[in-house]
């Protein structure tokens, strides 16, 4: 992270993770039995995949929440992918992709009834 007091708020209050340990060396926050550790580095939000994904219940829903908090959703138009107000979809799945504070790719998905 580049800034880690700014990476620890949009964990804490625009995703709601609980901070389950603080240190200066480890910063850690749990979400569905996972633990995601942030620290400093210059390198933070470099990279062009995504860093952690979490399976939703209700996508739009999760979607409209953070949008209210200021979240941006991420559009694509690759091969294979292609968004829609920030939603791609597929038969077996929806998904929408958005950044951290720092530019980390995060992603959302929502499973299809098949």
């Amino acid at each position: 992270m580049n800034d880690l007091a700014r990476a620890k708020r949009f964990y804490a209050e625009t995703l709601g993770l609980p901070l389950t340990k603080e240190s200066p060396e480890d910063t850690r926050f749990e979400t569905g039995g996972t633990t995601i550790g942030l620290y400093e580095t210059p390198y933070g939000g470099q990279a062009e995949h995504t860093l952690a994904s979490w399976k939703v219940a209700d996508l739009d829903a999760e979607m409209k929440e953070l949008r209210s908090k200021g979240v941006t959703f991420e559009d694509y138009d690759l091969p294979g992918i292609k968004t829609v107000d920030g939603v791609v979809e597929s038969d077996t799945m929806r998904g929408a992709w958005f950044k951290d504070s720092e530019g980390n790719i995060l992603c959302m998905t929502e499973e299809r009834a098949g």
